[in-house]
């Protein structure tokens, strides 16, 4: 397992962001396809949500992508009812993804979570360069703000595929992650991890999308599953976020 350090870490620019998008896509679009019966109704990490929710919300989200008319619309909202119940607008903005597809039966679900993917590539694609760098977004934490093009090319794909590996979690079934895509993806967010923190680590990430990272000498040691940092890092298993890994990294 070759070594990376924490210096030539760096996040994708936005030609191979997009392609990490398209791929995350494709894969969400053929698992959804795949889940069957009691799969839609089983509770996931994500403890408001079950598996349908949780599709609801990617597909609020694609459909945001793809149309400048639906990103308003929630981006609205979401901040009037986060003004008036006191409450954090992304909480409120996914909540709203969520209600606004409720009454979607599964086999929509699918059939409109499919005919968007292109649509929102295409649209996160077509974002400009100024206004990636230049507008500044409210974010939940662990950051408190965030540029458009972060929002873009990085936290909308690593959201997917965290959502992703929710629901193979769920569903009993085996998350499909290599040493390309995957590994990638896994990638970022051991970027995002590392500058959040700042300080000397050895990470060794174990399966098809690990790999070794290291700062400085003598920093802490820690070992294990690649997918599983990525979950303990996002805040899905608290109970293991103890030392650096108590660094969390926005998905």
């Amino acid at each position: 397992m070759s070594l990376t350090l924490a210096s030539d870490l760096s996040l994708p620019g936005h030609a191979d962001a997009m392609a990490l998008a398209g791929t995350e896509y494709d894969r969400l679009a053929v698992l959804a396809r795949d889940l069957q019966g009691d799969d839609w109704s089983r509770p996931t990490d994500c403890t408001l949500w079950d598996v349908r929710a949780l599709l609801a919300h990617n597909l609020g989200n694609m459909e945001s992508n793809a149309s400048l008319r639906v990103m308003a619309h929630q981006i609205t909202t979401a901040k009037k009812r986060a003004k008036v119940a006191g409450t954090q607008m992304i909480d409120e903005l996914t909540a709203l993804q969520v209600a606004e597809r409720a009454d979607l039966a599964p086999d929509d679900l699918v059939r409109r979570l499919a005919a968007v993917v292109g649509p929102a590539l295409a649209g996160r694609r077509r974002v400009p360069a100024p206004l990636r760098r230049l507008v500044r977004l409210e974010a939940p934490p662990p950051l408190t703000s965030m540029t458009l093009g972060y929002l873009n090319d990085h936290v909308y794909t690593r959201d997917m595929w965290m959502h992703r590996v929710d629901i193979c979690r769920a569903t009993g079934r085996d998350v499909m992650v290599d040493d390309d895509h995957d590994r990638r993806v896994v990638a970022t967010i051991v970027c995002d991890w590392a500058a959040g923190h700042g300080a000397d680590f050895d990470l060794t990430l174990a399966g098809p999308a690990g790999g070794s990272y290291r700062r400085g000498e003598g920093g802490e040691e820690l070992q294990l599953d690649a997918v599983e940092f990525c979950r303990i890092v996002s805040g899905r298993n608290p109970a293991a976020a103890s030392g650096l890994l108590a660094t969390g990294v926005l998905f």
